[in-house]
């Protein structure tokens, strides 16, 4: 069982940048893809960038250029990096890490509130 601990997260202005962290208990190296997903009250959860294990990045239209999400398998963390926020961005950012044979794990989610 791996556990997934996100932090960074906080109120920023708009224009303004923050760097979530997920920190996995365990080692990364066995997961095939790790995402950012976030919601927004009222909202569905949406997928917001994500790395494979080869290094493969993806970000959905509204972050590309903005968003930057990156690893570290020494210390098993995932970063992502959020530059130029905008207010409609306020939401629960969630970590979420799968592999094959390994499994599917979710972070508790870190506030980010981006104010106008």
């Amino acid at each position: 069982q791996v556990q997934l601990v996100e932090s960074g997260g906080g109120l920023v202005q708009a224009g303004g940048s923050l760097r979530l962290s997920c920190a996995a208990s365990g080692s990364i190296l066995s997961f095939n893809v790790m995402d950012w997903y976030r919601q927004a009250p009222g909202k569905q959860r949406e997928l917001v960038g994500g790395i494979t294990s080869g290094g493969r990045t993806n970000y959905a239209d509204s972050v590309r250029g903005r968003f930057t999400i990156s690893r570290d398998n020494a210390k098993n963390t995932v970063y992502f990096e959020m530059n130029s926020m905008k207010p409609g961005e306020t939401a629960v950012y969630f970590c979420h890490l799968w592999g094959w044979g390994v499994g599917d794990y979710w972070g508790q989610g870190t506030q980010v509130t981006v104010s106008s």
